[in-house]
């Protein structure tokens, strides 16, 4: 469903040629997707339509809105339209399962949410330390350096929207042999994790324990935050970490790489796993 990469004019100019050549240029798309469970509104966030059910389930799970990916019944898309009267695929409508409830409220925001953040506006910062259900902290499971430090180019390979447009993330779950479980690309970093873990969790129930989520993107607190309510005990990451995400690592257990381009990487928490 919808777009995901679109053509713009575009006028290239080189100062040292001093010349301007006008050509199209492909560009991702970024729409807004609100999510509604049983017909309330939950978020409204900007991203890159395509897997808009993962996103949906992602969010929903990575949020602790819900336990399991069995608490939602069903989605649709629902019959919303544009300026010019066509669909736009923009509102998904989850419906909870017979006995199913939301475990908590949507977290309250002083603005939307962009595809730049997944945590912003969130009224205070106690509201963005989701409680947890899972004890990553003693995940047994152990990590081979080479195999870390090949993931980055893993995930590059199923990349095709940043390869067209050099402006999505992506964000890969794989198993601690290296194996691609399943990999999403979004223009939202937080987008791309939530794909990614909602795709993963309708084939097994969280905690995804044993795994590693290898993001293109920078290491934020938010991307940690989301591994640990997934149950996922290791991230690896492209970019840099924040202060937050080594604090909140090392508080809760995961491993955390980071500046991952083979043959090396940084460690900033729970270094012991790396066989």
């Amino acid at each position: 469903m919808g777009r995901v990469t679109t053509r713009v004019p575009r006028t290239r100019y080189d100062v040292v040629r001093g010349d301007a050549v006008a050509r199209p240029d492909t560009v991702a798309v970024e729409e807004p997707l609100e999510v509604r469970v049983d017909g309330a509104t939950v978020t409204t966030t900007m991203r890159t339509p395509g897997d808009d059910f993962d996103l949906t389930l992602g969010h929903l799970l990575t949020e602790g809105m819900i336990a399991s990916a069995a608490d939602v019944a069903a989605m649709m898309h629902c019959t919303d339209v544009g300026p010019d009267g066509s669909p736009t695929f923009n509102v998904v409508e989850a419906a909870l399962s017979p006995g199913s409830a939301l475990l908590r409220p949507a977290r309250e925001r002083t603005q939307a949410m962009t595809s730049a953040c997944g945590v912003c506006g969130s009224a205070s910062v106690d509201a963005v330390r989701t409680a947890g259900r899972f004890d990553v902290a003693s995940d047994p499971a152990t990590f081979d350096p080479a195999v870390v430090a090949a993931l980055p180019e893993a995930l590059r390979t199923h990349q095709a929207g940043f390869e067209r447009t050099g402006g999505m993330h992506a964000a890969g779950i794989a198993a601690a042999d290296g194996a691609l479980l399943a990999v999403r690309e979004d223009v939202g970093r937080h987008n791309a994790v939530d794909k990614v873990v909602g795709a993963v969790s309708r084939e097994r129930e969280l905690p995804l324990a044993g795994t590693v989520l290898a993001v293109s993107a920078r290491a934020s607190f938010e991307i940690v935050q989301k591994a640990a309510v997934a149950g996922i005990p290791a991230v690896v990451a492209v970019g840099a970490p924040t202060s937050l995400a080594v604090e909140l690592a090392t508080e809760l257990g995961i491993t955390l790489v980071a500046f991952t381009r083979a043959p090396r990487f940084s460690v900033y928490a729970r270094a012991d796993r790396l066989a």
